[in-house]
C-alpha cells in the first residue's frame, strides 16, 4: 500500500520469553544463593546466571525482598518436588533474501577483519543469540537508546497521570565546546537520551558518589553524556548533582548506553573530533569514573578515512559478554569483554579481545557517505541497521555474512523498531533528506513497515519534506512504537513538512499504514517522541520540537493536554522514569519534568 501524503494538519500482552539474564540484578541474585545456602545448608555457592566474570558476591541485608522473578528462598520442602514455571520458547529467526533484497543488488562488498587481519569467513567462538526486547535488562533502569535490542521504549514503569499535565521541574546547565576546526556545540543535540539507573545501595557504597548519595535508602541516577564534553550525575528525584561531573573533552551527541547486567560500567562514543584528539568510542568505569578503554579512532579498517565518530548506542550481550557497537566510520565493532566485578570488593575491570570488525561499500557509497549513525536492533542472532547512504542491512552476527538489504532512499538517521506481530518480526523506519542527493529543494521520505524475515516493505506512507544547508528534513527522531491502549499504533514525527520550518507528529496503523491523527507544529523536531502509560495502560506522548516546547499529547487522539516551553531548540530525545521526564536542550539546560 502506497500513499503520498502533504503533512496537512488534523485534528487531533504478549507471553514472557525466556530470560536474558534470570539472576536478575547482582545483589538480589546473590541473597537467593546466600539465603539458600543458610536454608539447605548447601555448601557449594553458584553465581548467578549470565554473570560471567562476576567475581566474588557479596552478601545483602537479611531485610531486602527478591525480586518478582526470584523465588523466596526457604519456601520449597526438601525432597518436593516443585511446579516449574513454564517459558514461551522464544519465536525462531531465519531470515533470507528475496528477488527485491539480494545484497548483490545494492552492496558491492563487505569485508571482515579478525585478530587484527582481514579474512574470508568467521564464526562466532560464543554465539550471540538475543531474547525479546523485555527480556534485555532485569535493572530499574532505561541502560540504552530506546531501552532495549528492540528499541521499542525510552519509558521505564508506569506514570500516575491523573490531572493530565507537566508539574514540578528541575534543571541542571550545562556548557558548550568548540572543536578545532570551529564547529561550536551546546547542551544536548541529537540524539542525546538521557541514561537512568537505580544502583542498589551497596553498589552505590564504592561509587565515588558525595556521601549524601551514598546513604540514600533508594536513588535512581540520571547519567547524561552532552556536546560540552562532560558526563553528568543528577538524581532524578531532586535535579541534585550525585558526584562531580565527568570530563571527557569530546563532544557527546549520542546517549551512550549502561551495562544491562547492572554492572558499573557505561559505554559512550563521542560524535565529533576536538582538541583532545580524533573521536572515539570510551568505556568507562562508573565506580570512580575512569577510562578503561578507547577504540575506533584512527582505524585502517574503515573505509571513510580518519572519522571516527559514534552517534548510535551500543547493545551488550550478557551471556557472551561482547559489546555490540556500530559506527558511523562504516564499521561495525564485536569485542568480548572478559570482564571481571567483584561488588563486594567494588573492583572493576574488563581485558576486551581485539575487537572483531565488518565493514561494507555499497552502490552509492563513493557518490555520498557510508557509515551507520542509528543504534542497531538486533533479534535472536542477527543485527537490523540503517546507514548513511540509504541501506537497511539484516546482517548475521554469528558468520558477519549479509542476509538481505532493503533501499531506504536516502541519508537514514532515526533508528529502526522492531516488533514481534503474532510471532513475525516486522521493522519500523524512515528516513531524511539529504540536500542535494535527490533534491535540491523537497523529497518523498516514505515511513515503511518491512517485514524482517525477508526485507519486503508491507506498506510505506510518504510525506513531502524539505532541507536547507545543513539542517536535514525528514524523519530525524526515531518513532514510538504504541503498545497497551495504543497497541494499534506508530508515532512517527516528521521534520520540514509542510513547508520548511514546520513539523507533525503522526499516528499510523500498524497494520495499513493509515494515518490516523496528526499534530501539526510550527518549528520541526528532531527529537523522538517517547510514549508513556499509567496502570491502567492508558497511553500518552511527551514530545519536543526545535522551538523549546513539550508537549503532552493523548495518545489516541493527538489532543494537547498540556505544553511546557524549555527555552530553546530540543533536539535530544526525551527519557520517561514513571513520572519524570528528563531531556536536554541547545540552550545549556537539562530538564526533569515531573507528570500530574
Amino acid at each position: 500500500m502506497e500513499k503520498q501524503r502533504k503533512g496537512r494538519a488534523a485534528p487531533a500482552g504478549k507471553p514472557r520469553g525466556k530470560r536474558r539474564n534470570p539472576a536478575g540484578p547482582v545483589v538480589l541474585g546473590v541473597l537467593v544463593v546466600l539465603l539458600g545456602v543458610l536454608v539447605f545448608g548447601n555448601s557449594r555457592a553458584v553465581p548467578p546466571a549470565g554473570s560471567p566474570g562476576a567475581g566474588t558476591v557479596p552478601s545483602a541485608p537479611a531485610q531486602e525482598t527478591p525480586g518478582p522473578d526470584q523465588e523466596t528462598p526457604g519456601t520449597e520442602t526438601p525432597g518436593e518436588e516443585q511446579p516449574q514455571e513454564t517459558e514461551t520458547p522464544l519465536s525462531e529467526f531465519s531470515p533470507y533474501a528475496v528477488d527485491g533484497t539480494q545484497p548483490a543488488n545494492l552492496i558491492q562488498y563487505t569485508n571482515i577483519q579478525a585478530n587484527g587481519s582481514q579474512v574470508d569467513s568467521y564464526q562466532a567462538a560464543d554465539p550471540i543469540d538475543f531474547g525479546y526486547g523485555r527480556d534485555y535488562t532485569d535493572v530499574e533502569g532505561i541502560v540504552t537508546f530506546r531501552g532495549n535490542n528492540f528499541r521499542d521504549s525510552a519509558s521505564y514503569g508506569t506514570a500516575n497521570i491523573t490531572e493530565k499535565r507537566f508539574g514540578d521541574t528541575w534543571t541542571v546547565s550545562t556548557g558548550s565546546l568548540s572543536a578545532p576546526d570551529g564547529a561550536y556545540w551546546s547542551g544536548s543535540g541529537w540524539v542525546g537520551q538521557p541514561l537512568m539507573m537505580t544502583w542498589p545501595k551497596e553498589v552505590r557504597a564504592h561509587m565515588n558518589m558525595y556521601d549524601w548519595a551514598k546513604e540514600q535508602d533508594a536513588l535512581t541516577e540520571v547519567i547524561y553524556a552532552t556536546m560540552d564534553g562532560y558526563i553528568y550525575f543528577i538524581d532524578l528525584a531532586t535535579g541534585q548533582q550525585t558526584r562531580d561531573k565527568m570530563y571527557l573533552g569530546y563532544t557527546f551527541k549520542g546517549a551512550g548506553a549502561l551495562d544491562p547486567r547492572g554492572y558499573p560500567i557505561m559505554y559512550l562514543g563521542s560524535g565529533y573530533d576536538s582538541y583532545e584528539g580524533k573521536s572515539r568510542a570510551f568505556i568507562i568505569n562508573l565506580l570512580d569514573c575512569t577510562v578503561m578503554y578507547t577504540f575506533g579512532n584512527g582505524d585502517s579498517f574503515s573505509l571513510r578515512g580518519n572519522l571516527s565518530f559514534f552517534d548510535g548506542s551500543a547493545l551488550v550481550d550478557a551471556e557472551t559478554d561482547q559489546l555490540i557497537y556500530p559506527g558511523e566510520s562504516g564499521v561495525l565493532y564485536l569485542i568480548k569483554l572478559n570482564t571481571q566485578y567483584d561488588p563486594q570488593a567494588g573492583t572493576l575491570s574488563i581485558s576486551p579481545d581485539a575487537p572483531v570488525k565488518w565493514r561494507y561499500y555499497g552502490n552509492r557509497s563513493g557518490g555520498w557517505y557510508l557509515g551507520m549513525e542509528d543504534s542497531a536492533v538486533i533479534w535472536r542472532g542477527h543485527i537490523i541497521f540503517s546507514t548513511n547512504d540509504g541501506y537497511l542491512f539484516c546482517l548475521d552476527l554469528n558468520t558477519l555474512q549479509t542476509v538481505w538489504v532493503q533501499d531506504v532512499l536516502d541519508d537514514t538517521n532515526c533508528t529502526p523498531v522492531l516488533e514481534l506481530e503474532d510471532g513475525h518480526p516486522y521493522v519500523y523506519i524512515s528516513t531524511s533528506f539529504h540536500l542535494g542527493w535527490r533534491s535540491s529543494s523537497s523529497a518523498e521520505i516514505p515511513v515503511w513497515k518491512i517485514d524482517a524475515v525477508t526485507g519486503e516493505i508491507v506498506w510505506k506512507t510518504s510525506y513531502t519534506c524539505y532541507s536547507v544547508s545543513g539542517v536535514s528534513g525528514g524523519v530525524q527522531g526515531t518513532l514510538a512504537l504504541g503498545k497497551n491502549a495504543l497497541s494499534d499504533l506508530i508515532f512517527v514525527p516528521v521534520a520540514r513538512t509542510p513547508n520548511s520550518y514546520d513539523g507533525v507528529l503522526v499516528a499510523l496503523d500498524k497494520q495499513t499504514g493509515e494515518e490516523v491523527w496528526s499534530f501539526y507544529t510550527a518549528a520541526y523536531s528532531w527529537s523522538s517522541p517517547v510514549a508513556v502509560y499509567d496502570a491502567q495502560g492508558n497511553g500518552y506522548l511527551v514530545y519536543c520540537t526545535s522551538g523549546g516546547q513539550m508537549y503532552l499529547l493523548d495518545g489516541l487522539t493527538g489532543e494537547v493536554l498540556d505544553t511546557k516551553e524549555l527555552g530553546g531548540n530540543v533536539e535530544a530525545s526525551p527519557a520517561v522514569y514513571n513520572d519524570t521526564v528528563v531531556v536536554g536542550t541547545r540552550t545549556q539546560q537539562i530538564f526533569g519534568v515531573k507528570l500530574k
